[in-house]
């Protein structure tokens, strides 16, 4: 999906993100234990922390993929795997969106519970758990993603 593609944009404060990554916790707190977690670098380390601390999990890694740069998506890179087929294991990403990265970290990972705060429909059933869904052609602007601006009346945006 290309940039012009997102018609609908969701921005999501640090509290709003708090919050979220909390009531996922709650929902995978019945569906463990779990021995650890990983993260997908970058978007899962921010929930990742909120979750291994509500759920008391001290073992944390990562597996780094880059798929991203800016809002047009690339081929899969990845950085940084971990051992073992994630028996036992929960992995944490912010969003599954078209599911193209989701797929490749299930593939090495089939054991493992995977869990977002955000689902879109093309990639919510590679996920085990998530929060919210949001439209596919929503772009989520995630709290690590911005900073304070003024910004114009609606009235003015539509011109």
């Amino acid at each position: 999906m290309s940039e012009a593609a997102y018609n609908k944009g969701f921005p999501v404060s640090w509290e709003q993100m708090h919050r979220d990554a909390r009531a996922l916790a709650w929902r995978l707190l019945e569906k463990g234990p779990y021995k650890g977690i990983i993260a997908i670098t970058r978007g899962g380390l921010v929930p990742a922390a909120i979750i291994a601390r509500e759920l008391d999990i001290r073992l944390i890694d990562t597996v780094c993929i880059r798929s991203y740069s800016d809002k047009t998506r690339g081929d899969l890179e990845w950085l940084k795997g971990v051992e073992g087929d994630g028996a036992d294991m929960l992995i944490i990403d912010d969003l599954v969106d078209t599911g193209k990265t989701a797929k490749a970290v299930r593939e090495k990972l089939p054991k493992a519970h995977f869990a977002t705060v955000y689902a879109k429909p093309l990639g919510r059933e590679i996920v085990d758990s998530f929060v919210t869904e949001v439209s596919q052609d929503t772009w989520i602007y995630f709290p690590w993603d911005m900073e304070l601006s003024v910004n114009a009346p609606i009235s003015e945006r539509v011109r």
